[in-house]
């Protein structure tokens, strides 16, 4: 049997101490991204539907190379969006930047009336693979 070490990736958010979980865990192959928000290095969120997609897409790119992965090695995303309209908007016009090839990665986006941080709109969560 196969003895994997779990490897952990940060972003060195007071919140992932204070809320108790890891922005990534890598397993093998496979690397399990948390829900990531549109911040910046201070935890400040962006401005907007399209600029918190944006950012959020810089903090999985951050933590996929800090793995050595790219985007191309996503196989799953799961967006939680506060407004369907604009996110789906933002989403065609971003994954089509972000991934080489987006019809490559399984997507579903889905609609709640909240997320974890006031004003935030966006919350992305990702599985990638060797």
């Amino acid at each position: 049997m196969l003895n994997l070490k779990k490897e952990l990736g940060t972003l060195q958010m007071p919140w992932e101490k204070e809320y108790g979980y890891a922005q990534a865990v890598k397993n093998g192959d496979t690397l399990w991204i948390s829900g990531q928000l549109g911040h910046d290095k201070e935890g400040k969120l962006a401005e907007g539907m399209e600029n918190q997609f944006a950012q959020t897409y810089e903090n999985i790119k951050f933590l996929l190379n800090s793995f050595a992965m790219r985007e191309d090695d996503v196989v799953e995303e799961v967006i939680y969006v506060t407004d369907m309209a604009s996110a789906f908007q933002a989403r065609k016009k971003l994954g089509k930047s972000f991934y080489p090839d987006p019809q490559r990665v399984a997507s579903s986006i889905v609609e709640v009336s909240g997320l974890a941080l006031p004003g935030q709109m966006v919350e992305i969560k990702i599985v990638a693979k060797i």
